[in-house]
């Protein structure tokens, strides 16, 4: 079947242009941008609304195997195709872990068989994530592994992570990892200042991201390795990435929407949906960051959605479980930055979509004939208040619930196929 979509405004993440248009589906794939409706095409009026490839979340916590309490595939699926995304890259910090081609190989099969949206796995870099021996890259690779994390497991172990790191290199691979230094880092619930002592949460300094990121940016300098880190939070950790990048090395960078939108203060007298893995940073720090994404140093933008179920959140926070669902929340709070005017549209989505997808090596993220025909169409100035009991994920632990938003997803479509409509 062929569908045109008329009346549209296209959000080009390539071409970083916002303007009237159409777009032509047949197949799966997109074949034409700005023609006619062909003759017996099914016409999709957008309503002069938002058209815009569909989101790529690099970094997703699902809790198959091991915790199909907080989310499985299905309800991940379905809270993916609610916020517009239709492409979850899955992380591998699971109960097992995805350190085997076996493990890789069940999730991908429970993943096609339950989800409504693209899914696509990270394997573990080290056995059970615990920085010490190396898994079977290769064998990883060929069952399907989009790269290789240990997510916030970070090694302490450099030898092993540099044998690891050489590895990979040969054989092509993508490393992600996660810049914090351990001992730094370890029992952390906050970033140390005036707020953590006034509230009497134990912090770590900011220094611990730089000097995360510097150790691996001297194990890519010697070994080669294509790398990417998962969140950069810290204005300091920006001229080591300039540096990194000017010296030809071949690094990218991402950051959390929740590091965009929200900052330290946000954690108030001690709400524990505010506690992230890195913590909420200084206002300075995240106006930093926004910058960065605008100017291009920072590539990618990401839900990092974890979840969490009630008994592990209703601690006292320094005990409570870290991170945030965000599959269904991550349009809405970019378009925070876009009525601030800090980005536009197709700035946006090219860290969203576009440049997730070319790091991964994937069709996705283009509104150009032949790419697959993965779309959001969306109104920016939608306004709405969050009800965390209204979102789709199992677990409901957003630091938005009650907040004021703009931005609702109208429909989703998954290779031509329509996934999600709003009201439905």
């Amino acid at each position: 079947m062929t569908l045109h979509f008329t009346n549209a405004r296209l959000i080009d993440p390539e071409a970083l242009t916002d303007a009237p248009g159409s777009l032509t589906l047949r197949g799966g794939q997109i074949v034409a941008v700005n023609e006619p409706a062909p003759e017996g095409a099914e016409v999709v009026d957008c309503g002069s609304k938002c058209l815009a490839p569909g989101i790529v979340d690099l970094g997703v916590k699902i809790g198959e195997p091991g915790e199909r309490h907080r989310e499985s595939f299905r309800s991940a699926g379905l809270a993916a195709a609610a916020g517009g995304v239709t492409t979850i890259i899955a992380r591998p910090d699971t109960a097992p872990a995805i350190d085997t081609p076996e493990v890789l190989e069940f999730v991908t099969r429970r993943a096609a068989e339950a989800s409504p949206v693209r899914i696509r796995h990270m394997a573990a870099l080290t056995k059970g994530r615990q920085g010490h021996e190396m898994t079977e890259i290769g064998f990883l690779l060929d069952a399907g592994a989009v790269a290789f994390t240990d997510a916030d497991a970070v090694s302490t172990d450099t030898k092993a992570l540099g044998r690891a790191f050489t590895y990979a290199r040969s054989l092509g691979a993508l490393v992600i990892g996660h810049p914090q230094e351990p001992g730094l880092s370890k029992g952390a619930a906050v970033t140390s200042g005036k707020f953590a002592s006034l509230r009497g949460l134990p912090g770590v300094h900011p220094m611990a991201e730089r000097m995360g990121f510097d150790r691996d940016i001297g194990l890519v300098e010697m070994t080669g390795v294509r790398y990417h880190a998962d969140q950069i939070t810290c204005a300091r950790t920006l001229p080591a990435l300039e540096r990194a990048r000017k010296n030809g090395f071949d690094v990218t960078a991402g950051v959390s929407i929740h590091h965009l939108t929200l900052n330290e203060i946000d954690v108030g007298d001690y709400r524990t949906f505010f506690r992230m893995t890195p913590p909420l940073r200084s206002e300075d720090d995240r106006l930093a960051m926004v910058e960065a994404v605008g100017a291009g140093l920072i590539d990618v933008i990401c839900s990092m959605h974890t979840p969490a179920d009630e008994e592990s959140k209703r601690l006292p926070y320094e005990e409570a479980a870290s991170g945030a669902v965000g599959l269904e929340t991550l349009l809405p709070a970019a378009m925070r930055l876009y009525h601030a005017g800090h980005l536009s549209l197709p700035q946006l989505w090219r860290a969203l979509s576009l440049n997730p997808a070319r790091r991964l090596g994937l069709p996705q993220g283009r509104l150009a004939a032949g790419a697959p025909a993965d779309l959001v169409l969306f109104d920016p100035d939608a306004p709405f208040v969050l009800d965390r009991f209204t979102l789709r994920s199992k677990s409901k632990n957003t630091p938005f619930d009650g907040q004021r938003m703009e931005g609702k997803v109208l429909a989703t479509w998954v290779g031509g196929t329509r996934v999600f409509a709003a009201g439905e």
